[in-house]
């Protein structure tokens, strides 16, 4: 299982055109950076200096030279993603565990501490909660979770 192992410590760094790519990288649990406003030698230099698999559709930001690079070749996402899992192994091992807005690992908290923080309908519907540490953001199994888990599923299922 030594490229499982391998598959799941592979991280990213995505280029301004892979947004919703490298959310939905956070959602299966990789660890993926995204600025919109980073530049190309910026996001070099964090590929580089952190060990990071540069991704991209810049076909000129993909020759660049001593970095880890994937020039994917659409703009749908479900392609992308089949392209990261053809290539790379890239599955859904770890999913829900990011905080798909800011990239942090999620942590689970207390019923109690979700109080005030979500809507009083989810905190009285729902009873475990995760929190991201660095924007503060609440998650919970709601029906966004559920499409999310159903897409995931029909994605694994192509496999």
């Amino acid at each position: 299982m030594e490229g499982e192992a391998e598959t799941i410590d592979l991280r990213f760094v995505a280029d301004a055109m892979l947004g919703r790519l490298a959310k939905w990288l956070r959602i299966l649990g990789y660890d993926t950076l995204y600025e919109s406003g980073w530049k190309d030698l910026h996001l070099v230099r964090v590929a580089r200096a952190q060990d990071r698999v540069l991704l991209t559709r810049d076909l000129t930001l993909a020759r660049r030279k001593g970095v880890r690079v994937l020039l994917l070749d659409g703009d749908n996402l479900d392609h992308q993603l089949a392209q990261l899992r053809e290539v790379l192994g890239v599955t859904a091992r770890k999913p829900f565990g990011r905080c798909p807005v800011c990239n942090e690992p999620l942590e689970p908290v207390e019923k109690d501490q979700a109080w005030g923080q979500v809507p009083s309908y989810v905190f009285v519907t729902q009873s475990r909660f995760r929190v991201c540490p660095s924007c503060n953001r609440f998650y919970w199994r709601g029906t966004h979770w559920e499409q999310m888990r159903e897409r995931l599923a029909r994605w694994q299922s192509e496999c």
